[in-house]
């Protein structure tokens, strides 16, 4: 392994092979969903990055529900004569899952495979690159081919247009806050006349409350761009949103931007992770392992096995969920912050934990976030066809507050369906 350091993406890029030991892998660690979309997508950065390094042995997991899931692919990489094993999160910012979920399964397997070593790099963040893709789906749903000075919005182009950015929305303040952070980069590089930041899941305001509050400021124009990476049902329910409200408010128009993709921005910033893992550690610098170890070692987080991981079924065996994943002490099972993505059915998986740690009979039982009853937060999705999972954030007498003045949206979600 080299010892310098790379200055340039392009070192990344052209150099990676050599920077990694001999009989390394890669794997990308995924999210998981129930819509096959997603699941099909992000297969695609394997792909990409496949194509830009054939010779280097490339898989991705996930965390639940999709196959394969993170053992699945670290198996194939051990098979395959894999020594040391190079992990990145396909995550966006550092929320739950990035911090603690994958650090868990990583942990667990090592203790499986000693022989083995694995190392975790960050979070994709706020990266240059990522913010180019961001930016690159913006302007694109405006009609602009490039954001550079020539082929971009001239300033004062868009003060007439206001920005609307969909971020994930977690527990985690600083994920929430990166969300709001991109949102002004964005609107300021390209010279929106105003900019919000809403949120799909498990903070204020959301998608729909949001919408309706940015009417408000009176612009005919405005853009909806979300920040995710793959589509997925979550996708789908923005959209639907901005459908409605557009329905609602004929003189005005909502323009939806694309999701991200596989972008090369964005098969760029995974390559800059993996190569930042290979590269000679700060002094001090901790990373989202270091940090989980930590943690682990302080008895703020433990390991348990995860409800809803993806498990090939054998014949004559019964389906079941049971790999690790870890959950913080002190407050209920750590999913409540970003689990909404794709749960848009319910856990129907048995459960023997204790009680007393925030797991209820059914499954799990979350803590409410403790913004829960947030006027403009995600009470207001209630009666909105959201799964069993998530309503059971909320307090009795939130969804009884919003089921008395909001008729119920028709249909049935898919976890109370026979």
């Amino acid at each position: 392994m080299t010892n310098t350091v790379m200055n340039s993406l392009n070192d990344v890029v052209n150099n990676l092979p050599q920077v990694l030991p001999e009989n390394s892998g890669i794997i990308i660690c995924g999210h998981g969903s129930r819509a096959k979309i997603a699941e099909e997508e992000f297969s695609l950065l394997a792909k990409g990055l496949r194509a830009r390094f054939p010779t280097l042995k490339i898989e991705y997991g996930f965390l639940e529900y999709s196959s394969p899931n993170i053992h699945m692919a670290l198996d194939r990489l051990r098979e395959n004569g894999v020594k040391h094993i190079f992990a990145v999160p396909g995550m966006l910012f550092a929320a739950t899952h990035a911090k603690n979920d994958i650090p868990s399964v990583l942990t667990t397997y090592k203790e499986s495979y000693p022989e083995l070593t694995i190392e975790y790099g960050k979070e994709l963040g706020l990266h240059d690159e990522m913010i180019s893709a961001f930016q690159h789906r913006v302007a694109e749903s405006l009609g602009y081919t490039s954001t550079d000075e020539n082929s971009g919005p001239a300033v004062g182009e868009l003060y007439d247009t206001m920005l609307v950015v969909v971020g994930r929305g977690t527990s985690v303040v600083d994920a929430n806050a990166d969300a709001a952070k991109l949102t002004r980069i964005i609107s300021e590089n390209l010279g929106f006349g105003w900019s919000e930041t809403v949120y799909s899941g498990v903070t204020y305001p959301s998608v729909g409350r949001g919408l309706e509050m940015a009417l408000k400021l009176g612009f005919k124009k405005i853009v909806v761009a979300p920040y995710f990476l793959f589509g997925g049902r979550l996708i789908d329910r923005i959209y639907a949103y901005v459908d409605k409200v557009a329905a609602e408010n004929p003189d005005v128009e909502f323009i939806k931007a694309d999701y991200l993709r596989d972008q090369s921005h964005v098969l760029n910033t995974f390559i800059t992770r993996i190569a930042e893992i290979a590269q000679p550690k700060q002094n001090n610098e901790m990373g989202l392992m270091e940090d989980f170890q930590r943690r682990l070692a302080a008895g703020e987080v433990d390991v348990h096995h995860h409800h809803a991981e993806f498990q090939p079924e054998e014949p004559g065996t019964e389906h079941s969920h049971d790999h690790s994943h870890s959950h913080e002490h002190g407050h209920s099972h750590s999913h409540k912050d970003s689990h909404t993505d794709s749960h848009t059915d319910s856990h129907s998986h048995s459960h023997s934990h204790d009680k007393a740690a925030g797991h209820s009979e059914h499954g799990h039982h979350h803590a409410p976030y403790k913004h829960i009853a947030h006027p403009f937060g995600p009470r207001t999705m209630i009666n909105d066809n959201v799964c069993c999972c998530f309503m059971r954030q909320f307090p009795q007498n939130v969804i009884d507050e919003e089921k008395a003045i909001k008729t119920e949206a028709e249909g049935t979600p898919v976890c109370k369906r026979s």
